[in-house]
């Protein structure tokens, strides 16, 4: 495979009633906005898996390759690894609903919702995991109205050699800059394509700078439009997206997140042990070298650790 991920360095400290009982490490790469490196620390340039952080360019793909969709919200949730809430399930029902394909058509597997609310009204309900709750469903659902207005056949679309998943790899190469050195087996069943921190920044510097009615501008423009589909209410992302306008941004899994903000630049980073918890402060740290400010910023800056009920300490940056 050629060069492997080296590792990063102390990004983040969890301190406990003024103990530090805990260190994160990880890679972080900030670009300007002509996508030159302007800080970083750790290993930008060897390949990771950006998970879930890749799905803006793979939705991009399907707009190439001729998904047709009605509405912007549509390809936000395309582009989303969604908390389960109604309102995602309701338009995930929608496009399957919409190309005659039902939830069995789905190659997710069945899972209960991400977002902690909406996992226990399933489970207060008496419900249990569906395709339909899987947090990638809006994606695998956008990969099956693509095979369909491309023409090419439904069965084994997930799988690395089928002609749709070959499309998209071309697209992430485009955006990143890079050709995918690794190409591995995503949670949701579907290829996940390498990149290194700096191609992923690359790629999301493309996203917003692209015009509006390209594939790309139309990605960035409905995630950016309807932040609430792209994670959910409380998601990390949305509330991004929400606090800092014209900001894009989408979470990976394993301690992933990238994001950029025309004029500005872009970030991406990847926390080593995949801890959610040092993924925001790390990210602030960052975009505050941008010189980005806003009020969300200072929620995410320290994230409190609790003694029952009392706040005694926090995840803090370290870089």
């Amino acid at each position: 495979m050629g060069k492997t991920y080296e590792g990063g360095v102390p990004l983040a400290e969890v301190v406990r009633s003024g103990f530090v009982e805990g260190v994160h490490r990880g890679s972080v790469v900030v670009l300007d906005s002509t996508g030159t490196p302007l800080a970083g620390a750790g290993d930008v340039t060897s390949p990771i898996f950006p998970r879930s952080s890749n799905k803006p360019m793979q939705a991009v793909g399907m707009l190439r390759a001729g998904l047709s969709l009605t509405e912007p919200a549509e390809l936000a949730i395309v582009a989303a690894s969604h908390a389960g809430e109604e309102f995602h399930l309701a338009r995930v029902a929608g496009l399957l609903a919409g190309a005659g394909f039902d939830e069995d058509a789905l190659h997710c597997p069945p899972d209960l919702p991400a977002g902690d609310e909406a996992r226990m009204a399933v489970l207060r309900a008496g419900g249990g995991p569906t395709r339909l709750q899987m947090n990638c469903s809006g994606k695998h659902a956008g990969m099956l109205l693509t095979c369909r207005s491309a023409g090419w056949p439904v069965d084994g679309y997930w799988r690395a050699d089928h002609p749709l998943q070959l499309s998209l790899r071309d697209t992430v190469a485009e955006f990143t800059g890079e050709e995918p050195v690794a190409v591995g087996v995503d949670g949701c069943g579907a290829p996940v394509l390498s990149a290194s921190l700096t191609g992923l920044a690359t790629a999301y510097l493309r996203l917003v700078a692209a015009e509006i009615d390209t594939g790309a501008g139309k990605v960035a423009a409905a995630m950016r439009a309807h932040p609430e589909l792209v994670g959910g209410t409380q998601a990390d992302d949305t509330r991004l997206m929400r606090g800092v306008p014209g900001l894009l941004a989408k979470i990976g899994a394993e301690g992933v997140i990238a994001m950029a903000l025309p004029g500005v630049g872009a970030v991406a980073l990847k926390i080593d042990d995949g801890a959610g918890r040092a993924r925001m402060p790390v990210l602030v740290s960052a975009l505050r070298r941008l010189g980005v400010d806003a009020p969300v910023l200072t929620e995410f800056a320290e994230l409190p650790i609790f003694g029952a009920t009392l706040p005694v300490g926090a995840t803090r940056p370290l870089w």
